[in-house]
């Protein structure tokens, strides 16, 4: 399944069968190489929350995984997103940009191989979020991030939704070295992207963004 340039679809963060988080992205290319998407900053999201409007990084998980969920609409506030999903790997790859829109730093997010879908209106990836990052500068230096939260979700097996946290480390090392070594896609492809002037950000999450999980 491929997706045409210029195309919006949603790229989902899926939780044990639940919808984690939403965001809207035009497709910049869907080649052999993987999918690439661009977010605009101020674009309709959504996000699980507890009932009480909290979302899992605001409460413990011992206090998250009791708690009744519902998803939140808002905006993307972040800033401006290049996400790459290379090709049947288990991570994507981020450009993250600075309030002047130059380029700031990779973001390497780990992550389930994406599911796609497409249901002729709409269409989507889906992804499980491994939650165990790392960020890696215009200089190739890199450093782990959420460690923290990913070790204390390693404490409840029976609500996670990271099997192997092995495997997840493991990929972050391999995605390590071949920054380190300066290769695609950290060597500067990319980094100086500009969408096409009409891509404004989506003002509302397109109908069906809540169909059920592909995975």
């Amino acid at each position: 399944m491929r997706f045409a340039p210029g195309r919006l679809i949603v790229h989902r963060n899926v939780r044990r069968g639940r919808i984690g988080w939403v965001r809207p992205a035009r497709v910049v290319s869907d080649d052999d190489r993987g999918l690439l998407l661009w977010i605009a900053r101020g674009s309709a999201v959504a996000s699980e929350v507890t009932e009480a409007g909290l979302g899992m990084r605001a409460i413990p998980f011992a206090e998250w995984i009791v708690s009744s969920y519902r998803l939140a609409t808002g905006r993307w506030q972040g800033p401006p997103l290049l996400k790459f999903l290379p090709t049947g790997a288990a991570h994507s790859v981020w450009w993250f940009r600075d309030a002047q829109g130059r380029f700031a730093n990779w973001y390497v997010n780990l992550e389930e191989p994406g599911v796609r879908w497409d249901d002729g209106d709409l269409a989507g990836v889906d992804v499980v979020d491994q939650d165990l990052d790392v960020v890696v500068r215009p200089d190739r230096r890199w450093e782990w991030k959420d460690e923290d939260e990913f070790t204390e979700r390693l404490d409840f097996p029976e609500h996670y939704w990271v099997p192997d946290p092995d495997a997840v480390r493991a990929e972050g090392e391999r995605v390590i070295a071949q920054a380190e070594a300066g290769k695609f896609p950290f060597d500067g492809t990319w980094c100086d992207f500009v969408p096409p002037a009409d891509w404004a950000p989506p003002p509302e999450l397109p109908a069906g963004w809540d169909r059920p999980p592909a995975r």
